[in-house]
């Protein structure tokens, strides 16, 4: 931070938004009394925060952009972590239990079992716990962090009604967001920041895209970010070579079987309402789980088949996959920047048994530039970078090593909208290369004008294509929901979902 200033009322919900590396998520901590400032203050209800148990105090309840749930512990243990005291537990564990389960099933939608372990659940629904964390407290302020990065569409409209309902209880809610589009129907006020200074705060009518963007950049923004993108859906043609392919795939036990190609030069997005099967298929395609039936191959440049059953045989393929979970999937977070990079690059660049040091230094400075990474020094740790430039050291260390297929989980989660456009600039020259790209999203607009073809996954399998210029919001929500006529009333199923 180089000097911000912030301020947000009771009862409003207000958001901080900016690029990767522009000090969000550092307010954020320092809100929370997590990191101290070199100077300045930090006033809630009058009172000085300077560190987490007085942030607690005061009613401050932050939920982070990392999902940060205690393993090994039960779900109601992590919901109520930290708020009962070292040595005794204001509150029965019965009474934990049966607490823990209906806040979450009023989050969530379901019933959830609290007293089974909270590695059980999937990345969504641990970040439903970590939101019940901060709930739990009756909080006076609370801070999402980049809270719907791990929600798909219906679980972000969920958690929006949440913040609706604790602003009309008075709570001051503030959110750090990417997700610009959907921030401009719910925020009373934005502030942005760039470069660690705030730039700028719009309120109500004025908090648009265009304008977020021109003040995130310091540039003149273009209308939309699909527009900007849009492909020409010329590549990946029914001539163009297959080289990825599963035949009565089933990822997840009791789902039917599934067929699916790929085809070099095209980009092919993967789209589904939470749970529905779509990151368990793509991870089947890849190698990283095993599949319940069916078979998968790749074709290398080579001409040969390949089968693919396990991460080995996915990368001796050349086959890519880039998990959007970073912190549990991706990084290694006792390792610096440069050999987070170089890791799996390490095999290819040896002279006589030893590593090619500078070969991988030069490939890390284009990868660098190309991505536009904000970091310090190569040897600086990973931890040191902010979620989205971690995120760009991740997927620049797999397009280093010329993929044939290119699969990532959706990997623009928590990541601002620059780099998504230098991410998706990457994946056309890719495409136009030949190479194969599959991209899973939460988020739709994402998909619109990036891919070539939509599969939309429904009950565990690939219910269906959106293709070329069909591919619009409303059809791929159609879709989501098990319908893919364009007639769907959409906006009445995401209310019953929510």
């Amino acid at each position: 931070m180089r000097g911000a200033t912030f301020s947000a009322a009771a009862g409003e919900i207000h958001a901080i938004v900016g690029e990767n590396g522009s000090g969000k998520s550092t307010l954020a901590k320092i809100m929370s009394g997590i990191v101290l400032p070199d100077d300045g203050t930090v006033n809630v209800n009058g009172r000085h925060v300077t560190s987490p148990a007085e942030a607690l105090k005061t009613g401050v309840a932050t939920v982070f952009q990392e999902v940060l749930v205690a393993e090994g512990a039960s779900i109601a243990d992590n919901v109520f972590i930290g708020s009962q005291g070292v040595w005794r537990s204001g509150t029965p564990r019965k009474e934990q239990v049966r607490r823990a389960a209906d806040l979450l099933e009023s989050l969530m939608g379901h019933p959830v079992d609290a007293s089974a372990l909270v590695e059980t659940l999937s990345l969504a629904d641990r970040q439903w716990v970590t939101i019940a964390r901060a709930l739990v407290r009756s909080p006076k302020v609370v801070i999402f962090d980049e809270s719907t990065a791990a929600l798909d569409l219906s679980g972000a409209a969920r958690l929006y009604g949440e913040m609706e309902r604790l602003r009309s209880e008075g709570v001051c809610v503030v959110i750090v967001t990417h997700r610009i589009a959907e921030l401009t129907t719910f925020a009373d006020s934005a502030t942005v920041l760039r470069d660690g200074v705030d730039v700028g705060i719009l309120r109500g009518d004025e908090i648009t895209e265009t304008r977020l963007i021109e003040l995130m950049t310091g540039v003149k923004a273009k209308d939309g970010l699909a527009a900007e993108n849009h492909r020409q859906h010329t590549s990946g043609g029914d001539s163009s070579e297959v080289v990825l392919q599963a035949a009565g795939l089933v990822a997840t036990a009791g789902a039917r079987p599934s067929d699916f190609a790929l085809r070099g030069g095209e980009i092919v997005g993967f789209a589904g309402l939470d749970g529905q099967g779509q990151a368990e298929f793509l991870q089947a395609l890849t190698g990283v789980r095993t599949a319940v039936a069916g078979e998968v191959s790749a074709v290398g440049k080579d001409g040969r088949q390949r089968g693919i059953g396990s991460l080995a045989e996915a990368i001796a393929a050349k086959v890519s996959y880039i998990s959007g979970d970073r912190r549990k999937e991706g990084i290694f977070p006792n390792l610096s920047i440069a050999e987070n990079f170089g890791m799996p690059l390490y095999r290819h660049n040896r002279r006589l048994g030893i590593i090619d040091r500078n070969a991988i230094t030069a490939c890390f400075k284009e990868m660098a530039g190309t991505l536009k990474l904000r970091a310090g020094a190569p040897s600086d740790p990973i931890t040191s970078l902010s979620g989205g430039n971690q995120q760009k050291v991740l997927i620049g260390r797999e397009l280093a090593q010329d993929p044939r297929v290119v699969a990532l989980n959706d990997p623009a989660r928590g990541v601002d909208i620059s780099t998504k456009r230098e991410l998706y600039a990457q994946l056309d020259r890719l495409a136009q290369n030949g190479a194969g790209i599959i991209y899973l999203s939460t988020e739709i607009d994402e998909l619109i004008g990036l891919c070539d073809r939509v599969a939309v996954f429904r009950d565990g399998a690939l219910l269906g294509w959106v293709t070329g210029r069909s591919i619009t919001s409303d059809r791929i929500l159609a879709g989501m929901f098990g319908h893919l006529e364009s007639d769907f009333d959409v906006e009445k199923a995401l209310v019953e979902q929510a």
